[in-house]
């Protein structure tokens, strides 16, 4: 992670706010079940474009 000495305090709690979201988003998709016939690797939805047997979507 960056020096954040020189960051002023509302920016300090920014990021930790921010840390603390991804931690939660990180531990819900741990305790998610896990997606039959779905695509392997990453939440597509998350990350921008869905492909599946050869279709792809941009969302």
């Amino acid at each position: 992670m960056a020096d954040t000495t020189e960051l002023p305090e509302a920016a300090k709690r920014a990021l930790a706010e921010a840390a603390a979201r991804r931690k939660a988003l990180d531990e819900a998709a741990a305790a998610m079940a896990p997606e039959l016939g779905g695509r392997d690797g990453l939440e597509p939805v998350r990350y921008g474009d869905w492909e599946k047997k050869g279709l792809a979507i941009d969302f």
